[in-house]
C-alpha cells in the first residue's frame, strides 16, 4: 500500500523538520518546498499530493497566492500554518479555500491529530462524491464517469438521469418522478423526453445500458445484472 503523500511548504527549516519527523513517524511520506514558487513545482511535479501543509509568510511566493493557484486546479486539502491569530485572517484562509488553519507555536501531537482528521473527512468526502455500480464510476465532484475504467460523454441531463437512477437501485421510479427529480419541474406532456434520454444513455452504456429496465406502463428501473 502506497504512503499517503503531504507536501510541507514553511520557509524555516527548522519548522519543517519538526513537522516531517512527526508525520513520517505515522507512516506519511513527506515532501518539502522552501517558498512559495518551489511549493508550486512540487504540486505540479507531483500529482498525487493527499495534503499541504502551508505556512503564510513566505519569501518569493507567499501562502496565499498558493493557495489561490492551488484551488484553481485541485481540491486537495490543505492545512494553513500562521502565526498570525487574528480573526481577520482566518476569515480570509477559509474563504479562499483552507479547510483547517492552526497558529503557531503548535503542538506537533495536535497538528498530527489535525492532519489524520482532515485526511479522513477528504477520504470521506470522497467516498461520498464517487458512486460505484457493476463496473459504472460516478465521480459528482469532478462530474466524470467511467465504466470499467473508460470515461463516457454524457450531457448534463444524462449524468443527472444516471447519478438518480445510481442513488435509486432496485427502485422503480415513475417517469413523473424522474422528470420531477432530473428536470425540476412538474411534468404533464408525453413521455418523450424521458424516454429519449434513457434512449441515448443506454447507447452510450454499451451493455451496462441493460442495467436500466423498462417497467412498461410505469417508467424505470436500474438493477446490476449478476
Amino acid at each position: 500500500m502506497e504512503k499517503i503523500k503531504i507536501l510541507i511548504v514553511d520557509d524555516e527549516s527548522r519548522m519543517r523538520k519538526l513537522i516531517r519527523d512527526f508525520l513520517e513517524r505515522e507512516g506519511y511520506q513527506i515532501l518539502e518546498a522552501a517558498d512559495g514558487v518551489e511549493a508550486m513545482d512540487r504540486f505540479y511535479s507531483e500529482k498525487d499530493i493527499s495534503l499541504i501543509i502551508l505556512d503564510v509568510m513566505m519569501p518569493r511566493m507567499d501562502g496565499w497566492q498558493v493557495l489561490r493557484e492551488v484551488r484553481e486546479h485541485s481540491k486537495v486539502p490543505i492545512m494553513m500554518l500562521t502565526a498570525r491569530t487574528e480573526e481577520q485572517n482566518e476569515l480570509k484562509g477559509f474563504e479562499l479555500g483552507v479547510d483547517e488553519y492552526v497558529a503557531k507555536p503548535f503542538s506537533p501531537k495536535i497538528l498530527v491529530a489535525r492532519v489524520g482528521a482532515l485526511l479522513k473527512r477528504a477520504r470521506n468526502a470522497a467516498e461520498e462524491a464517487a458512486v460505484n455500480a457493476g463496473g459504472i464510476v460516478m465521480d459528482k465532484a469532478a462530474h466524470i464517469v467511467t465504466i470499467d475504467g473508460e470515461p463516457i460523454d454524457l450531457s448534463v441531463k444524462e449524468f443527472e438521469l444516471l447519478a438518480y437512477f445510481l442513488e435509486n437501485q432496485k427502485m422503480a421510479l415513475s417517469r413523473e418522478k424522474i422528470l420531477n427529480h432530473v428536470w425540476n419541474y412538474d411534468y404533464f406532456g408525453d413521455a418523450r423526453t424521458i424516454d429519449t434520454h434513457v434512449k441515448k444513455l443506454r447507447s452510450k452504456m454499451g451493455e451496462k445500458g441493460n442495467y436500466i429496465k423498462t417497467i412498461w406502463g410505469m417508467g424505470y428501473k436500474f438493477e446490476v445484472e449478476k
